[in-house]
């Protein structure tokens, strides 16, 4: 008897008039404005300036969903360039079908361009991101939910996924959520890095090879689980290769960053200090000049007192010599009449 399951939704679209609303693009739309918000708040913690996340993100998230489609059609080209299949269906990019791989390489290129641009160290920008990519990832993931793709393998867990959908090959029945289990997965993913973040103080881009290390981590085991399509090596699900080659990279990363660049960067955003230093600058320069006007004034001041005594005393000097000069000259002629 079925207990209890995950319910798919009956269509992953609505219509408002002639526009239609995909749920799989506002889980995307969600996430980014999440990771926006969220990288925000840690770059200001860590000196930076307001806007300047989201600045840089306009470079960064069209990259990411270009690479995010790139991975995906070439990893999955039979899907659109088979007999009987359109190619122009690798452009509907609202159908889904994102790689995590392609989105964060190529979306590393554009975050790139836009720390260059601003001057600011792309694994500084990195690491204030790092949680929130994250969490980005934990929304985006329920867009598989609204399209009805990317389940595991059967099960009778309470929690099963039930998929109801028979197209492009779909059985309907009871699967594994694994779109539940990588969002899941991301969250704890976002709470380790934030708190190893302020517990060891990590920088030099040491915060974002954490998310991907332990994202890694994850992802090989939620592979496993899945059941559609898709390449393997030596019989291997391809996206597992890459989740290793993908994790030693970032450990590597990690580890010689650390012994090369030991603790956090001091400056983030050198046009905040430039600016912040300014401001200070010219406080101190005001006061400087006011310190300075008044003490020209009280020179002033004190030279005229100076100019007043010295023309005070000018002017009593020629009469105290006339007066000397008179009283001489009158006991000069008193002494003779008092001879005669």
């Amino acid at each position: 008897m079925e207990i209890a399951y995950i319910p798919s939704p009956s269509r992953g679209v609505l219509h408002l008039g002639p526009i239609p609303l995909r749920g799989y693009a506002f889980c995307i739309i969600i996430g980014v404005f999440v990771a926006v918000w969220l990288g925000n708040k840690r770059w200001l913690a860590r000196g930076g300036r307001p806007g300047t996340v989201a600045d840089i993100a306009v470079w960064a998230v069209p990259f990411g969903l270009v690479g995010g489609r790139l991975y995906h059609v070439i990893t999955d080209y039979e899907l659109y360039f088979s007999e009987g299949r359109d190619w122009v269906d690798a452009f509907k990019i609202w159908e889904g079908g994102l790689g995590i791989w392609g989105a964060i390489a190529l979306g590393a290129l554009g975050a790139w361009i836009g720390c260059r641009r601003r001057g600011i160290p792309l694994p500084a920008w990195a690491d204030a991101l790092a949680p929130g990519i994250a969490l980005a990832q934990a929304c985006g993931r329920w867009g598989n939910w609204f399209n009805q793709e990317l389940y595991g393998r059967e099960t009778t867990v309470p929690w099963a996924l039930h998929i109801t959908s028979s197209t492009d090959g779909r059985v309907p029945g009871y699967y594994h959520p694994t779109f539940l289990y990588e969002s899941l997965w991301c969250v704890g993913v976002a709470l380790l890095v934030i708190w190893a973040d302020r517990r060891f103080t990590l920088g030099h881009g040491r915060a974002f090879a954490l998310y991907v290390a332990s994202y890694c981590v994850g992802r090989f085991w939620i592979e496993y689980l899945r059941v559609d399509d898709a390449h393997h090596i030596l019989g291997m699900r391809l996206n597992n290769w890459t989740a290793i080659v993908v994790f030693i990279a970032a450990v590597v990363y990690f580890v010689l960053s650390a012994k090369k660049r030991p603790g956090r960067e001091e400056v983030v955003e050198p046009n905040a200090e430039v600016s912040d230093g300014s401001a200070v600058d010219a406080a101190e320069g005001d006061a400087d000049d006011k310190g300075d006007a008044e003490s020209v004034e009280m020179k002033a001041e004190a030279d005229a007192e100076a100019d007043a005594d010295a023309d005070t005393d000018g002017e009593a000097g020629p009469e105290s010599k006339a007066g000397s000069e008179d009283g001489a000259k009158a006991e000069a002629g008193a002494e003779p009449t008092k001879k005669s």
